[in-house]
């Protein structure tokens, strides 16, 4: 009963191509890709749906206020009185702005963060595009979203909008560095870029008790703290929203955007967040595989969800929690301690490997962490670089 649970949706896939018994495999193919296609559109755009008006109301309990609740009941329909508010907007352009570049930024935007959602493993057997090189493609695709920050920014013909973006490009540059480098300790580890071989080599469990997770490792758990930060970072999250600082550049790449095209701009930060928090599971968080033997009967896609879930609550977290960085403070983070750390964890890695991956190997890969990050803290300490601020008031 529970594997039939299990494998609800794909036997309903098998069902629907049932009816093609006889067609050309070609036909089977594509039928079968837009039955994914359609599938991720409709889980993510109700998601987005729902996140986008959950996060306003964790943000207002957190800060004490009530948040979104006149539409609907308890303000869950909220997003629909959003999305109706964007459609009919009026959609202004620049007059000397390049039109088609400016059309075209949020649309390449929208379908690089969509695309980045067929190669992760939501379930057992719910892979959506199973490529040989599934990690490849992600951070392939998913580069391409600074060519649509720039379009955004030059297409618009403002001082600002560029200025936004070239911050934006920067710091997204500057921390898909160590976002690409955490992944390879995983994919040496594991000798595959396909995304279901690393999370089937993440099954069962040490002593019967602890899953063998890699976040569980020392290796494992700083590379997943450092793809986090990088993730928050490639979403444009705070507290690393620089590019949209409006008390210094207003809203960025996106400031001479209105109506429907700005909606996809902040549809396509969601997507993208969730794209990089599920690869984020599928890496180093076990994938869909249940925290304990005895929890493996509730089917494989909910603890993927709810892994989901989590993660996206501590982005939500860590917006109401910490100010905006500065643009300096946030670059020397990522080249003086991120990268660093980031080739840290691949030599961790190798000697947690080396040494028969057991206790042995756990403490030594910490030591080889520790070494590393207390001469990074040391090195790198700022307290003996700055005097004692002081402030001065006008009498």
């Amino acid at each position: 009963m529970s594997k039939s649970i299990d494998q609800v949706f794909v036997n309903a896939k098998q069902w629907l191509l049932s009816c093609l018994a006889g067609s050309p495999t070609s036909v089977v193919q594509v039928v079968s890709s837009l039955i994914n296609i359609f599938a991720l559109l409709a889980v993510f755009l109700t998601l987005f749906a729902l996140i986008s008006v959950l996060e306003r109301k964790i943000l207002a309990r957190m800060q004490n206020r009530y948040g979104p609740n006149r539409v609907g009941p308890f303000g869950l329909f909220q997003p629909i009185a959003d999305g109706i508010k964007m459609l009919i907007k009026e959609d202004i352009v620049p007059a000397r702005a390049d039109k088609i570049v400016h059309f075209l930024a949020p649309v390449l935007i929208a379908a690089v963060a969509i695309l980045t959602l067929g190669v992760i493993p939501y379930g057992r057997n719910m892979t959506p595009f199973t490529i040989d090189g599934g990690i490849l493609f992600f951070f392939a695709v998913g580069s391409s979203t600074e060519l649509a920050v720039f379009m955004a920014g030059w297409g618009s013909n403002n001082k600002f909008s560029m200025l936004g973006a070239m911050r934006a490009i920067a710091q997204m540059i500057s921390y898909e560095l160590p976002l690409i480098i955490t992944v390879l300790p995983v994919v040496m580890v594991v000798g595959s870029l396909t995304s279901g071989r690393i999370v089937a080599a993440q099954a069962g469990y040490t002593f019967g008790v602890v899953p063998r997770w890699f976040v569980f490792t020392p290796w494992g758990v700083t590379a997943f703290i450092l793809f986090f930060v990088s993730g928050l970072v490639e979403s444009n999250r705070t507290p690393f929203d620089v590019p949209e600082g409006e008390s210094e550049i207003v809203a960025g790449h996106m400031t001479e955007y209105s109506g429907f095209k700005y909606a996809t701009f902040f549809m396509a930060e969601y997507i993208g967040m969730f794209a990089v928090s599920g690869l984020a599971i599928t890496l180093f968080l076990g994938g869909w595989h249940a925290p304990a033997r005895t929890l493996e009967f509730i089917p494989s896609y909910l603890w993927f969800f709810a892994k989901l879930s989590v993660l996206l609550f501590v982005y939500v977290w860590v917006r109401g929690t910490l100010p905006r960085t500065r643009v300096d403070q946030m670059m020397n983070f990522a080249w003086k301690f991120m990268l660093p750390m980031a080739f840290t964890c691949i030599i961790a890695a190798a000697v947690w490997h080396y040494t028969g991956r057991g206790l042995r190997g756990w403490l030594w890969s910490l030591v080889v962490i520790a070494v590393v990050y207390t001469a990074l803290s040391t090195l790198l300490d700022t307290r003996r670089k700055f005097a004692p601020r002081v402030y001065r008031f006008a009498e």
